[in-house]
């Protein structure tokens, strides 16, 4: 039988896609203007607004490729970035949020000679997506109006007058390769702590290095994360940025019946962390969410190499260190808090946390940390890799502080002396264990027993939601900070931990709700009517006030009468 072959699709790179559209200024090609359009460009170059309601194309839903016509709220925006360095903005889910940044990028590397501008967004697939809608927006304007173009890829874009974007996730990486005029955050509350901190770290450098470069951060809120952290830090003046609020109510069309039909469906939760902005957007945390918003951080006094130190170690304090071991793969980090248990409130003191240190290395940043803290008491949990940092601690270098557990038959768990030959260095985190945790954390953080002072602990209490009855970090989270507070709670409940420390939480806390129920039982105080009746003037006379005898109005002054 005769085959005919089928000729295959050509595949063209966008390079080459570029070279044949004729809606694209090739570089090197030069186009003489009219007075007009030099009249206009000046006027577009001048104007970010004007060159936005003019020439700025966007794809709509109901009325195809149209010129933008600017909500209010994107017009805000627009100015706040034109008028400020760094700015960071809460902003409903689908307002048109993006696209008033898309709109001022695109101006920028338009009229301003090699400006870069990098745009990082919580997926690789979103960062690409805001560069195609911007190469969009570019192919419509007039050619009078392009500058020639270098380069046209899918992550990036490089024009004739030495300007360009680049898109790509928010990584630390991506965050050291350039150096860039204007940076731009799509989404950042969906960036993982970690990665979120380390680009700071990675990029500041070369941010605070211009006197014009700009830093536009733009999310809708996900729990008290690191984007929690730093809206806060600017709304009370501990940073530079400009913030800015856009609700659902902001974008023209949306009234209270739309409010009423969106709640119904997604969700009264839903609608308020991604309509509202409302930071707290799980209703099944651990900790209640009310609580979780009254927590609040303070700045570390040390923080290097994944310690930070919140409170200084002081001569005389107990401290106690839990610990939990990963394996170093995606979120999944090591970890270990520093718990002051001198006194109620038992307080964080510092905290450990590192998704790349091998479990051969960690036992000697726990060592040292124990050393740092009056050789602090340390309780691993040794599920997994867990058991291998028990044994290096207590074997390669004899540490002798470790906490044991033991089996109790149906007591379950317990702390031990050690002498048991079945003892084991460390806490076996079983579903027995974690659910005693979870329940006394909560119990010790929503009555102040716990004070915790740290923003990536308070981020990640804020995304430990429930799950098949039990709880741990929503997707995308980890909860390795929170599992170290889990098995402190379950320590604290110990009748080892009230010989060491002197301390009964249990106790405490029903003393303290004992306190409260009186108070709220209790009348307020007995009314003596006789003492009411008398005063006493500067020579120590005795008044009685006899209106309180008579149905009759008394004049002020007639009323009063020597008290004998």
């Amino acid at each position: 039988m005769d085959y005919t072959p089928i000729k295959q699709p050509e595949i063209l790179d966008d390079n080459e896609r570029f070279s044949g559209n004729p809606f694209l200024k090739k570089a090197g090609v030069k186009i003489e203007f009219t007075k007009e359009q030099i009249e206009e460009y000046i006027k577009c170059s001048q104007d970010v607004e004007y060159f936005m309601e003019n020439y700025f194309k966007i794809t709509t839903l109901d009325d195809g490729i149209k010129i933008i016509s600017m909500y209010d709220f994107q017009k805000e925006l627009v100015r706040l970035f034109n008028d400020n360095r760094f700015v960071i903005a809460r902003c409903a889910r689908q307002s048109g949020k993006t696209i008033a940044v898309e709109g001022y990028i695109l101006h920028s590397i338009l009229f301003n000679p090699t400006y870069r501008v990098g745009i990082f967004a919580n997926k690789g697939d979103v960062a690409k997506k805001i560069l195609k809608e911007i190469k969009f927006a570019y192919e419509k304007l007039p050619l009078w109006m392009q500058q020639g173009i270098v380069e046209w890829n899918v992550h990036s874009i490089e024009l004739e007058n030495g300007s360009f974007i680049k898109a790509t996730t928010t990584s630390e990486a991506s965050g050291r390769s350039n150096t860039y005029n204007l940076i731009f955050m799509d989404e950042f509350a969906f960036v993982p702590d970690h990665i979120a901190s380390d680009f700071f770290e990675a990029v500041y450098p070369t941010i605070s290095s211009g006197k014009s470069t700009k830093v536009f951060i733009i999310s809708t809120p996900k729990g008290l994360n690191f984007f929690y952290k730093m809206w806060t830090d600017a709304e009370e003046g501990r940073s530079d940025y400009v913030t800015y609020l856009a609700t659902w109510a902001d974008v023209p069309g949306r009234d209270e019946e739309w409010r009423r039909m969106t709640i119904a469906n997604v969700g009264e939760q839903s609608f308020a962390q991604e309509y509202d902005v409302d930071f707290i957007g799980s209703s099944n945390t651990l900790i209640s969410g009310t609580k979780i918003k009254s927590l609040a951080w303070i700045e570390p006094v040390q923080n290097k190499d994944h310690f930070k130190v919140l409170h200084e170690p002081k001569s005389g304090r107990e401290y106690i260190i839990t610990v939990d071991t990963a394996r170093g793969v995606e979120n999944d980090c090591s970890a270990f808090v520093v718990f002051d248990v001198s006194e109620f409130p038992i307080k964080v003191a510092a905290r450990y946390q590192d998704n790349t240190i091998s479990s051969l290395l960690y036992p000697n940043a726990i060592y040292h940390a124990s050393k740092y803290y009056n050789d602090a008491m340390v309780l691993i949990e040794v599920n997994d890799l867990g058991q291998q940092v028990a044994d290096i601690l207590h074997e390669d270098l004899e540490f002798e502080n470790l906490i044991m557990t033991e089996f109790k038959g149906r007591h379950g768990q317990r702390v031990s002396s050690g002498f048991n030959a079945k003892a084991m260095k460390g806490l076996n985190m079983s579903k027995t264990v974690k659910r005693i945790g979870c329940a006394n954390l909560k119990t010790m953080i929503e009555t102040d027993k716990l004070v915790v002072e740290d923003s990536e602990i308070i981020s990640e209490i804020s995304t430990f939601v429930e799950k098949k009855q039990s709880f741990e970090a929503e997707e995308g989270y980890n909860d390795d900070l929170v599992m170290c507070l889990v098995s402190f709670a379950w320590l604290a409940q110990q009748e080892y931990f009230k010989e060491l420390t002197n301390k009964d939480v249990r106790k405490e806390v029903k003393e303290d709700s004992e306190e409260d129920l009186l108070e709220t039982l209790l009348p307020a105080g007995f009314f003596d009517e006789e003492a009411e009746r008398v005063t006493v003037d500067s020579q120590g006379t005795r008044w009685y006030d006899q209106s309180y005898d008579s149905e009759n109005d008394f004049d002020e002054f007639s009323s009063w009468n020597k008290f004998y």
